[in-house]
């Protein structure tokens, strides 16, 4: 009775171990495929394992996407409510509403998605900007908040019909994360997604190993040639995000003006840190909190990362002698390779 019974098992357990080894084998002889185009102002690079093409279902979420949030569409969700008209958000603007709310108030307006008036004024944004003086930033910052703006029934609400939206800071990482899910819905097991530097990585790379993602070295560099890295982490399973103030900037009577502005000073910030990096389990709180971490300064964002273990994080400044610095989170130095 026992012999017969163990025949049954292993009668039921070979189509089971030969099922696996195919598998096994398909999944190796699956080629990775390269996908690259431009978006919302920059690059995206998709790379998957995956027997098929998805760069139509890829362009088509972008589409989307840019139908939602991009300020720099006249006829998007964001822009619509920029100018304040009758408009309904949808899921993508809410769900960015909704987590840029929560980030706001965790770093206590260091991350501030109203800054938009601001933004422009210094011309880094999606109007030209203003003759620049005391008396435009103090009246500017009048109209700069979180809590004065909310989503109530389905609806934008602003205390003044004088605010603007800009989510820049977060909406790439947001992106990543949507063409990650695309993927994944796909059964794609493997892959890598960045978009302008917001990076989401999950299984292998073709060589089984974990994705190796270079962190650039924040010379000034406008024109985004310099390839110098700083570090190199080894990362899976994971959003990243790096924020700095050495491309986005222009000088102006000798004087360094760099695309991040303090929501609370109405001033670009002036500080230390060159180069923020974080890692979070998504892209979007990733690329907030990098943000967020380059207006608080480097004392107050290393406070801020050690306190909160669910991220890791990388900063890059320069000490009292001017040379490039790095300082990593506990358990951010597992990651590193260079």
């Amino acid at each position: 009775m026992e012999k017969k019974k163990s025949r049954i098992q292993l009668l039921w357990l070979i189509p089971l171990i030969v099922g696996t080894i195919y598998i096994i084998r398909r999944e190796q002889q699956t080629p990775y495929n390269n996908i690259e185009g431009l978006i919302f102002g920059t690059v995206y690079h998709v790379t998957y394992q995956y027997d098929g093409d998805l760069k139509p279902d890829i362009e088509k979420a972008f589409k989307r996407f840019d139908a939602s949030l991009s300020m720099f569409n006249d006829t998007s969700v964001i822009s619509r409510i920029n100018q304040n008209k009758e408009v309904v958000p949808d899921s993508f603007f809410i769900n960015v509403f909704k987590r840029s709310m929560e980030i706001s108030k965790e770093t206590d307006g260091a991350f501030d998605i109203t800054v938009a008036p601001l933004v422009n004024a210094w011309g880094f944004g999606f109007k030209k900007n203003q003759q620049v003086d005391s008396l435009t930033i103090d009246s500017l910052r009048k109209i700069i908040g979180y809590g004065k703006i909310a989503l109530k029934d389905g609806k934008i609400v602003k205390q003044d019909p004088r605010m603007m939206l800009d989510c820049s800071a977060i909406a790439k990482g947001y992106a990543s994360d949507i063409i990650a899910h695309l993927l994944e819905q796909n059964g794609i097991k493997n892959y890598m997604v960045e978009i302008g530097g917001e990076i989401v990585a999950k299984g292998y790379n073709s060589q089984k190993e974990a994705w190796r993602i270079g962190i650039n070295k924040p010379v000034d560099d406008s024109l985004s040639q310099n390839q110098e890295l700083q570090s190199i982490l080894q990362l899976t399973n994971v959003g990243m995000a790096t924020s700095g103030n050495y491309r986005n900037f222009y000088y102006k009577e000798g004087k360094k003006y760099a695309h991040t502005i303090d929501p609370k000073t109405g001033y670009p910030v002036q500080h230390s840190l060159l180069s923020t990096t974080v890692v979070a389990q998504d892209c979007m709180t990733a690329d907030a909190l990098a943000t967020a971490f380059m207006v608080m300064g480097l004392e107050k964002a290393e406070a801020f990362a050690n306190a909160h273990p669910e991220i890791e994080a990388c900063f890059i400044y320069s000490d009292k002698n001017g040379e490039l610095k790095n300082y990593f989170t506990k358990n951010m130095k597992k990651y590193v390779v260079k």
